[in-house]
């Protein structure tokens, strides 16, 4: 298989969009705009508002991220200490894939 700029694109559709958001906050509190600027721009994934927000809903109600006071009619959100601790998390078992897979590349 001829790998494309193409081929790159679909495989960042498979991006889990609450891994994305938690990662964007990790830094610091963002509205839903800020966030989706900051993902395009750290691994190159658009977002759909409607996506970026139900996943927002989502990791509102499991307590993973909260919702701040307006700021200029924006609504920005936070990382909770459960947020970062599962991203630590995910991010750990990321890792782990990741070194697996380039070893077994390197061996192939």
């Amino acid at each position: 298989m001829r790998i494309t700029s193409n081929t790159l694109s679909d495989l960042g559709r498979f991006s889990d969009p609450s891994l994305l958001i938690l990662s964007s906050l990790a830094s610091e509190p963002k509205h839903g705009y800020a966030m989706l600027q900051d993902i395009e721009q750290f691994c190159g994934t658009h977002l759909e508002v409607g996506t970026l927000y139900g996943a927002i809903a989502r990791l509102e109600k499991q307590g993973w991220i909260e919702a701040l006071e307006l700021v200029e009619r924006r609504r920005p959100y936070r990382l909770t200490g459960e947020g970062r601790a599962v991203l630590q998390k995910q991010l750990a078992t990321m890792s782990k894939v990741v070194a697996i897979g380039s070893q077994r590349l390197a061996t192939a």
